[in-house]
């Protein structure tokens, strides 16, 4: 099974940045955008000056607008944001080759519905091979050619292996399993947990308060993962731990640093200002906690950031109760 022709729908910066990922792997690619300034720029200029300026993109990279003109292709991206997934597939269903398969890169909880982003890729392409990629990635990093690993996750064995053989380049290394809610899970949540700790970063509450965040939001997330019925091996790699120390460390995280701001005493339409990029956690948080609560699961983390976010108690308040709730064992 080979691939010669990838479409990606979606030309945020991690799409732009898997678009060069896979011109040099050697496919044709066509990277579709809403924009018009974003189709201009990188077919006359060979560069995303909306959503990833200042990095040359691969000349063999063709920008459309029209999901139509992906039809001929026999392998999506979809990086369309979590809440647009659904719509994203949809509109493209009617031009999408028989057998092309579906590589899901968006992460994140549907709101409303409250499912993963294959459950909603089934309803909108229920025939469609479904893959997800996951993992600790910074799209600036991973488009100027710096080396990162990714989990790639389908349930076909055979074609998770054909796909990351086929996108695969010396820096770019996808790394297979079969556990999908997994894979995408841990990409979710992770989101979540950036903005709570980059509230803890904004507040200047130190390192210790920082590694701690991240533990026990590693702990949320892998109950949550298991409860939805992911495999706990999946959650200690890339997917899970890997993508959760990235997007927590470092304030280059959309999500940190819109918690970097929230913890600076900014509200969170200041801190949206501006921001081109979406932020995925900033939609997904009440979904998480809202599926955490159908499924009985406590992400008390998660729960204080959603609460933050939607405006029911403010950040010095959310980090006393986190602080006082009842000791209990670490297992």
């Amino acid at each position: 099974m080979t691939f010669k022709h990838v479409g990606v729908i979606g030309a945020g910066a991690w799409g732009t940045a898997l678009a060069q990922v896979c011109a040099r792997a050697g496919l044709q690619v066509t990277l579709q955008a809403r924009e018009p300034e974003v189709v201009t720029a990188v077919n006359e200029r060979h560069e995303n000056v909306v959503f990833l300026p200042g990095v040359g993109l691969e000349p063999g990279i063709t920008a459309v607008t029209e999901l139509a003109a992906l039809a001929d292709c026999d392998l999506i991206l979809a990086v369309a944001p979590a809440q647009h997934l659904r719509a994203a597939l949809a509109a493209f269903a009617p031009h999408r080759q028989a057998g092309a398969p579906i590589v899901l890169c968006a992460k994140g909880v549907e709101q409303g519905t409250l499912k993963l982003m294959t459950e909603v890729a089934a309803e909108a392409l229920p025939d469609a091979p479904i893959a997800v990629l996951s993992g600790p990635s910074f799209a600036g990093e991973v488009a100027r050619n710096l080396p990162a690993a990714v989990t790639l996750a389908c349930a076909d064995e055979a074609l998770g292996r054909a796909i990351a053989e086929a996108i695969a380049t010396p820096t770019f290394r996808p790394y297979t399993a079969s556990d999908l809610i997994g894979a995408e899970a841990g990409g979710a949540v992770k989101n979540v947990l950036a903005i709570a700790c980059g509230v803890v970063e904004g507040k200047g509450l130190g390192r210790n308060a920082h590694a701690s965040v991240i533990t026990r939001g590693f702990a949320e997330l892998t109950r949550l993962a298991v409860a939805l019925g992911a495999k706990p091996e999946t959650l200690s790699g890339l997917c899970g731990l890997g993508d959760l120390v990235l997007t927590c460390s470092s304030p280059q995280s959309r999500n940190m640093s819109v918690g970097l701001a929230l913890g600076q005493g900014l509200t969170l339409e200041q801190a949206l200002a501006g921001k081109v990029s979406v932020a995925e956690g900033v939609a997904s948080a009440p979904a998480v906690r809202a599926l955490a609560r159908k499924v009985g699961v406590e992400v008390p983390i998660c729960e204080a950031v959603a609460a933050i976010l939607a405006g029911e108690i403010g950040v010095d308040a959310a980090i006393a109760r986190l602080l006082s709730r009842p000791l209990k064992s670490e297992a």
